[in-house]
């Protein structure tokens, strides 16, 4: 009997021992997750995306760890300011929301300097709020303060039926918009010669044709750099042979290259509003054109069918060379030089050197959101600036080469096989490589 109790008494001991050990397990489990969760909670760090349009309606558009846009007033940077300001006139939830954050007088800043820069823009006396060390800063630094909120400018030569064909407006496949400068009549010329063809052009490999319409983007001559000779007439004379240069009246300076892209989109806006895709570049890089169309038209084809299941509509491209996680440039000597005193922060992503493609869709889209971002000096961060507003990040693609090509390979037509966009090449350099790379296929 006494060893039938002992034998009953090590079975049930066996039996519980692997019970006992679970619950253990199980409460060792449960307290590891309580103390792990009372000490380190899950730190969702939400970064606020300025207010504007977005490409969805949820409150948050895609961001970066370190946000570009910050609610954070900068008082000593004078951009940082006055975005500030319009950040708050264009949202009504912090329309509402000073105490804190911005006095009454700097709420009234934004409304005060627009309307005296609306009245003196063209004489240049706009005023905006002092820069500390505004008397040490490079001239062309202050000339872009004194005129920053102007963005009307009349049209000096315009081209109103480029795409227009017996009164019907066309939609180009492909839009060529290249910024060029008066005296650049040589650089306007071999593009005309090679890649920037106006008409139809055949694709490379598909053999597909596509509609290409070309324009060179100018300003007006700008006699402060230097001795110039007066190139008005031959400019005039150029127009009324190749009907392709648009020309405002503003200075055409380094800082001034902004005005060309928001020129340009209200100009499509009213004159050629349906291309399919849009090229914005200088007057220095060499495109090749064919296999620039073979790519947009897998891009439309792929956007047929992907818009076969969703209710997306638009096509959001914006692709070229990308360039993250920059900082401005703080060397005076430097060409990119932007002062604290101006522009406080990191840049957004933006697609930098000679040229980029996006779609005609987002073109109307950067044309209003462009209304809510303070002109910055450098074109192709502002591009960034008004992207970042719509929620939308510039996408790369290895056939940019902005930094050119090894120089190894530079005079290897082979090695162009994959590239869509090489930067620089003199006019020179873009006849010789356009004859180099006909029939490309069949040389490599």
């Amino acid at each position: 009997m006494g060893r039938c109790c002992k034998c009953n008494g090590r079975l049930l001991c066996m039996c519980l021992l692997p019970c006992m050990m679970t619950g253990h397990l199980v409460i060792y489990i449960m307290v590891s997750i309580f103390v792990t969760i009372s000490h380190f909670p899950p730190k969702i760090t939400i970064h606020y995306i300025a207010p504007g349009i977005s490409t969805n309606s949820a409150a948050l558009a895609p961001h970066p760890v370190s946000p570009f846009w910050s609610l954070r007033l900068e008082d000593s940077a004078i951009w940082n300011q006055l975005q500030h300001a319009w950040d708050r006139q264009y949202n009504p939830i912090l329309r509402g929301n000073t105490s804190g954050m911005m006095s009454k007088s700097k709420a009234r800043l934004s409304t005060e300097i627009e309307d005296e820069c609306l009245s003196n823009c063209m004489s240049r006396k706009c005023t905006v709020p002092r820069v500390h060390d505004e008397d040490n800063l490079p001239e062309q630094i202050r000339e872009f303060i004194g005129s920053m909120h102007c963005r009307e400018y009349p049209l000096l030569i315009n081209q109103p039926n480029l795409c227009r064909n017996n009164f019907r407006i066309e939609s180009p496949m492909l839009f060529m918009a290249i910024k060029s400068q008066v005296g650049n009549f040589e650089n306007r010329q071999a593009i005309r010669e090679t890649w920037g063809h106006s008409g139809l052009v055949k694709g490379e490999s598909s053999k597909k044709w596509g509609l290409v319409r070309t324009v060179f983007l100018l300003g007006r001559q700008d006699s402060s750099t230097g001795p110039h000779p007066d190139l008005q007439n031959l400019l005039d004379l150029e127009n009324q042979k190749y009907g392709d240069i648009l020309q405002w009246d503003f200075r055409d300076t380094f800082f001034n290259l902004t005005l060309k892209d928001l020129l340009l989109w209200r100009w499509l806006q009213q004159y050629c509003p349906t291309p399919f895709f849009i090229f914005k570049g200088d007057d220095d890089v060499f495109v090749r054109t064919d296999a620039l169309l073979d790519y947009l038209h897998k891009v439309r084809e792929e956007h047929v069918l992907w818009r076969a299941y969703t209710n997306e509509t638009d096509l959001n491209l914006f692709v070229g060379d990308l360039i993250s996680n920059a900082m401005p440039n703080r060397e005076p000597s430097a060409k990119y030089y932007i002062p604290e005193s101006f522009y406080k922060g990191a840049y957004p992503p933006y697609t930098g050197g000679g040229g980029v493609v996006y779609s005609g869709s987002l073109a109307l889209r950067l044309t209003e959101v462009s209304e809510r971002v303070r002109l910055f000096p450098i074109d192709d961060v502002y591009l960034g600036m008004c992207l970042h507003r719509l929620g939308i990040t510039p996408s790369h693609h290895p056939g940019f080469l902005t930094f050119d090509l090894s120089f190894t390979d530079k005079d290897n037509p082979c090695a162009y096989k994959s590239v869509l966009l090489v930067h620089r090449r003199s006019p020179k350099e873009m006849l010789l490589l356009w004859k180099q790379l006909q029939n490309l296929h069949s040389q490599c």
